[in-house]
């Protein structure tokens, strides 16, 4: 390793990333071809934004930077022990713990950049990207010799794992490129195996509308019938394929404040029931879980009280009824067709008397039927 690679990457962890790795800024045809291909396929449907052509501009990073000659790839690891959620609670996905990580990512990348440029004694021309950008990180990272594809679809590190954010400086910088991992997930299917609802349909492949994750918080509808029983408590992500994941046994842990302050790994859901648009944004301020919306967030905690088997749920779900957003009342109808018993059917019947909208009669009728 040259001084200038040693300077890249001994700064990378200076600044606080936890791994770092260096790949050329040739495109990504084949990495192109095939999220394309699952574009085609409808397996990013509900990502409006997922577009052929943020695909193809992300795919080559000359767009992103005229001039490009390497791609620094760095990884910040989030993993924490894991909180058990009791009765009516909501289970967080751990990356939603903490602050949010595209402003913690985004601040130690630009951090990262000036102090390239001081080190240097020139200006190193870069653009950053963080997930929430065009950039292909998987496929920058596995290049990079961060770690390998997991059939999970996550980047798989000998070190920390899956749980890691990914971010990637595009520069002008020449720079000895690292070589990628030479692993793989061999047999294993455990991932596939766990998940509830099916979402991984192939190795290495993730049907977008069926990932738990998803549906709480980019799907901004009903979440279909047939996927409420399977998401059981989780309320704002979900970690099973990670958790499930060997690679992960013995990954080491971050040591990041900004995840480390654990506000949210888990959620009080008859609180969210009651939550008052000040009161979400107040709470969430800064954190991922803002990305749900307030109308979102009472969805799926009134789907987490209906696979919660407590009646104890059932009073605050009648109340929901009454909810202001038709979303809401229809996850409620559902979740109090689940949970049953005389209250929630007299409940249902007087809704229906008085209910306007097509979705949420349909779903109290259905709810009816399923408790008689």
């Amino acid at each position: 390793m040259h001084n200038v690679e040693k300077l890249v990457k001994e700064f990378a962890l200076e600044v606080g990333f936890d791994l770092v790795g260096i790949a050329s800024a040739a495109p990504f045809e084949d990495h192109r071809d095939v999220t394309l291909q699952r574009i085609g396929q409808g397996l990013m449907d509900g990502l409006p934004w997922f577009t052929e052509g943020r695909v193809n501009r992300g795919a080559n990073p000359q767009e992103l930077l005229p001039g490009a000659r390497s791609i620094i790839s760095v990884g910040l690891s989030y993993y924490l022990t894991a909180a058990e959620a009791k009765s009516m609670e909501g289970k967080v996905a751990r990356y939603a713990w903490g602050d949010d990580y595209h402003k913690v990512m985004k601040d130690r990348l630009k951090e990262y950049v000036r102090g390239l440029s001081q080190r240097m004694d020139r200006e190193v021309r870069a653009r950053w990207y963080v997930d929430d950008g065009p950039m292909l990180d998987r496929a920058a990272a596995q290049r990079a010799g961060l770690g390998w594809f997991g059939k999970n679809t996550n980047i798989l590190t000998s070190s920390h794992g899956s749980w890691v954010f990914l971010g990637q400086v595009v520069t002008d910088l020449i720079l000895e490129p690292d070589q990628p991992v030479k692993k793989s997930c061999g047999s294993c299917v455990r991932c596939m195996v766990a998940c509830p609802t099916q979402a991984l349909v192939a190795p290495y492949v993730i049907d977008n509308k069926r990932c738990i994750s998803h549906l709480t918080f980019e799907n901004r509808g009903a979440i279909p019938t047939e996927f409420r029983a399977q998401m059981s408590d989780w309320i704002f992500g979900c970690d099973i394929c990670q958790d499930v994941c060997p690679v992960n046994v013995k990954a080491l842990y971050s040591q990041e404040q900004a995840f480390k302050s654990k506000r949210f790994t888990t959620l009080e859901l008859l609180d969210v029931l009651a939550m008052t648009q000040e009161e979400f944004s107040r709470r969430f301020a800064g954190s991922p879980i803002k990305r749900a919306k307030l109308v979102g967030l009472k969805r799926n905690a009134c789907v987490a009280l209906g696979n919660s088997g407590d009646t104890e749920a059932v009073p605050p779900l009648v109340q929901a009824l009454d909810e202001g957003e038709p979303l809401v009342r229809e996850h409620a109808a559902w979740a109090l067709g689940r949970l049953g018993g005389k209250e929630a059917q007299a409940a249902l019947r007087f809704a229906l008397t008085g209910e306007g909208y097509t979705g949420v009669r349909r779903e109290i009728e259905a709810a009816l039927a399923s408790t008689l």
